[in-house]
């Protein structure tokens, strides 16, 4: 066979088509279907013009309605499913010995749904029957591969050609593709019609074409002394093109569009694209109305349109093309501006057969180069060995008492906490026998740092009630801060030849810090203090107890008369100081006195700063003698400063 490139996919050779396998890839991952060995006879009836099934054995057929009505069979249907689960393919005999059968079997069993229902059971229980399990063409290989839009077949033994898929019926099964083309080559009596709309932008174009010469027309009629001349292959019947202002420019986008988004705009081009698109949408409904007939005997309707233009031709009362309609298809290819050029572009792309050349081998590799060039799906993630649930640790119920011992825990540390002295007291001499006395471990439950009650009082910073704990209850201050409780206080009174830098009890972490260093507030430490001269000899206070020094009565007496000493003396200097600067007041002589009025930040009358008359003396009120005293001293500092100034300018 010639190295032929200008086939047509509705007028392709005979000899082509009786050697051809379908191979593409998708359809075929694993194998190629090759045609059953047909009889000598058979043969030649296949070439006489009779039709044949590849699956199904010794199925010829006279015509295309009894070879569709075969597609359509349950021989059929169960002959393609057997031969995809690798199981051997019955003849029309054998398959009805095997209905009748599974009828003898079932026969119990019918129910009474309509006849349809039970014909398309009808394969399903057979193959359950014969245990053939119906798999996907892709089971694994190319499971994940995108759909192509060409469609190959392999002619040995170096020949592909391959046709687009949008060109077959939707309905028609990968396994079946072979048969469709051969349909396809089946003339009919006024050939085939396509129709093709393009529209965007304003523009429109649109053509009705006979993509194949009819049954009886292979030359038009001769003229008076010429010859006969050959039907073209392709006829285009109809066309139009015309174009509206829709389009806003230089910024894209139709004006419908741009009102969906921002609301109607008001200028006078918006109003022109409006009218233009209304005007192109009527004339294109018109053009429909008129080429009505040619639309509804056409075999396929190609559109570009996008998603708001495609209402144009489908989504109004009385419209010609359904909006499910099955001949409907897009351009499985990119296309331009809408033109009478372009659309002729695309009616030679679609209808044109495209020819390769390639040996097995060469195409052999193709396949494992494509497959390898495919994204590797993400491995599962894989499930971690069931580890043994982690016991949460489940809180003892607890009985009456504890719950009871647990309040009084809670009362007693809330009233430490908040410095209730009374309450407190009060609580201690009825219940303080109960808790395990003033150095007992305050619970873990409880959530407190703290390891006793004086460590508490001391860090919330209760002076009187640290007081009341050392010098009433004897609390003792040289047991340190201790974490990570429980600790038990047999633990932490060890015996007596265990000195404080022995190693703590399991699960403990002793800091090196008494009740005394955890105090917040310098009350709280003349506490400890005062304690500490009251009873020297009950604790080690400046050894274990981190006491800097006692605070006895005259000790303290003497700090505070120290600390009047210091505020009287330092009364006197202000005293004296106010006196110079009245006595140097008082020896300026009145003409050098300047007054120099303050101003406000803001440069407006108003409240003046430091000496501003009845505002400044209203502002010192409700202050000490003290900052009066100085307030009246920066003053006059100020006013003196003015006056020299003054001097100096002169």
């Amino acid at each position: 066979m010639s190295r032929a490139t200008n086939f047509h996919i509705f007028s392709l050779p005979l000899e082509l088509l009786d050697t051809l396998t379908p191979r593409n890839l998708l359809a075929q991952p694993d194998r190629t279907l090759t045609p059953e060995p047909v009889k000598p006879a058979e043969t030649v009836q296949v070439l006489s013009g009779a039709r044949s099934c590849n699956v199904c054995l010794g199925a010829v057929f006279t015509d295309v309605d009894d070879q569709r009505a075969h597609f359509r069979s349950d021989w059929h249907r169960y002959n393609v499913k057997a031969r995809l689960g690798n199981a051997k393919v019955v003849s029309e005999a054998e398959f009805a010995i095997l209905i009748e059968a599974l009828e003898d079997s079932l026969s119990g069993s019918e129910s009474s749904d309509d006849d349809e229902a039970s014909e398309s059971d009808t394969v399903q229980n057979l193959l359950a029957k014969t245990h053939i399990k119906s798999r996907s063409p892709s089971p694994t290989a190319v499971s994940n591969v995108p759909r192509t839009a060409l469609i190959w077949f392999h002619s040995p033994p170096a020949t592909q050609i391959g046709i687009y898929r949008a060109v077959l019926p939707h309905e028609a099964p990968q396994n079946s593709y072979l048969n469709e083309l051969r349909v396809m080559q089946t003339p009919l009596p006024d050939g085939r019609k396509w129709t093709l709309f393009m529209v965007a932008g304003g523009h429109f174009a649109g053509i009705v074409v006979r993509v194949s010469r009819a049954s009886e027309a292979e030359f038009d009629a001769p003229q008076k002394g010429k010859q006969k001349k050959p039907v073209p292959e392709m006829e285009i019947l109809r066309h139009k093109t015309f174009h509206r202002y829709t389009t806003r420019r230089k910024q894209g986008g139709s004006q419908s569009v741009n009102d969906n988004a921002k609301g109607n705009a008001k200028s006078a081009g918006a109003q022109l694209r409006r009218y233009g698109e209304q005007a192109l949408r009527d004339d294109i409904r018109g053009l429909i109305e008129e080429w009505s007939d040619d639309i509804s005997t056409s075999e396929r309707i190609w559109l570009r349109a996008n998603s708001s233009n495609r209402r144009i031709f489908m989504d109004y009362d009385e419209a010609i093309i359904a909006k499910g309609d099955s001949r409907l298809r897009t351009f499985p290819f990119p296309t331009r501006r809408p033109t009478q050029s372009e659309l002729s572009r695309c009616l030679l792309e679609l209808t044109k057969v495209k020819v390769t050349y390639f040996t097995e081998e060469e195409l052999q590799a193709q396949d494992e180069a494509f497959l390898a060039s495919l994204p590797k799906p993400r491995p599962k993630p894989q499930t971690p060995a069931p580890s043994k649930p982690v016991e949460k640790k489940v809180e003892p119920k607890l009985n009456k008492e504890e719950e009871v011992h647990r309040d009084k825990w809670s009362r007693f540390l809330e009233m430490i906490k908040k410095g209730r002295l009374e309450a407190a007291k009060a609580f201690w001499d009825r219940d303080g026998a109960s808790i395990g006395g003033v150095d007992a471990a305050i619970p873990e439950w409880t959530g407190e740092k703290a390891g006793t009650i004086l460590q508490l009082a001391s860090s919330f910073g209760q002076a009187e009630m640290t007081a009341w704990l050392l010098d009433d209850l004897h609390a003792d201050p040289t047991i340190l801060v201790l974490s990570n409780l429980p600790r038990v206080i047999e633990e932490a009174e060890a015996s007596d030849s265990q000195d404080a830098s022995s190693d703590p009890p399991a699960g403990t972490f002793i800091s090196h810090k008494t009740a005394y260093d955890v105090a917040s507030s310098r009350a709280v430490r003349d506490a400890f203090r005062r304690s500490a001269a009251t009873r020297p000899d009950e604790w080690d206070w400046l050894g274990a107890g981190h006491i800097p020094s006692m605070l006895s009565a005259e000790r303290e007496a003497e700090r505070d008369s120290k600390k009047k000493e210091r505020r009287k003396g330092l009364k006197d200097k202000i005293c004296e100081r106010e006196a110079k600067e009245r006595e140097e007041s008082r020896n300026d002589t009145p003409e050098t006195h300047i007054p120099v009025p303050v101003k406000t930040s803001s440069g407006k009358p108003g409240s003046q700063k430091l000496g501003g008359g009845l505002a400044a003396s209203e502002g010192l009120a409700g202050l000490t003698p003290e900052m009066r005293g100085r307030i009246e001293r920066e003053r006059r500092a100020r006013a003196a400063e003015a006056r020299l100034k003054a001097l100096g300018s002169r």
